[in-house]
């Protein structure tokens, strides 16, 4: 949907369907250099806006980043191995911010959300507790069920799509 094949419409990335990435947007067409980054659903701080996510976060970081992952990757790697990579890393090396801010970029480029000041892999490494809690909520606010993983939003989203009618119900034939 470039300017020229719609000229009173402009694209606003905000208005994508819930859990379509803007990056296969992109891919279908030319004149991606005319999208500009759009801002986060919610601030970096704005952790106790949904106090299940940051109590989540503080505590299991790993489960948090897992399902993070598997949605990012649209299913290519499982929540659970993620979230044990995650927690390894993080064991071992203590930088599982380093891993988990790689996976803060690709989310950015998919839905062409806006860096800070900061680079990804500061504010990992500063605040990772808060980044996590960002892209979990960003995630949720464009309509996904952290809980069910990739393959369980698309099978939701078809089941959505088979209940619905198709042609209206007709009564049989004419009465006299």
């Amino acid at each position: 949907m470039n300017s020229s094949s719609y000229p009173n419409q402009k694209f606003d990335h905000q208005n994508v369907a819930t859990g379509v990435p803007v990056a296969g947007f992109q891919q279908q067409h030319a004149n991606v250099h005319q999208l500009v980054e759009g801002p986060w659903s919610s601030g970096l701080c704005d952790c106790f806006s949904d106090c299940s996510t940051c109590c989540l976060t503080c505590w299991c970081p790993c489960i948090t980043f897992g399902r993070i992952a598997d949605i990012v990757d649209k299913g290519s790697s499982s929540c659970s191995v993620s979230g044990a990579l995650f927690l390894v890393i993080s064991l071992v090396t203590g930088c599982g911010c380093l891993y988990s801010a790689c996976y803060r970029s690709k989310m950015r480029q998919q839905y062409m959300l806006k860096g800070g000041p900061c680079g990804d892999c500061l504010v990992h490494f500063c605040c990772e507790t808060c980044a996590l809690s960002q892209e979990y909520r960003e995630l949720k606010a464009r309509g996904f069920d952290m809980s069910l993983g990739w393959h369980g939003n698309l099978e939701r989203q078809n089941r959505g799509l088979e209940m619905a009618p198709t042609a209206p119900v007709m009564e049989h034939g004419m009465i006299r």
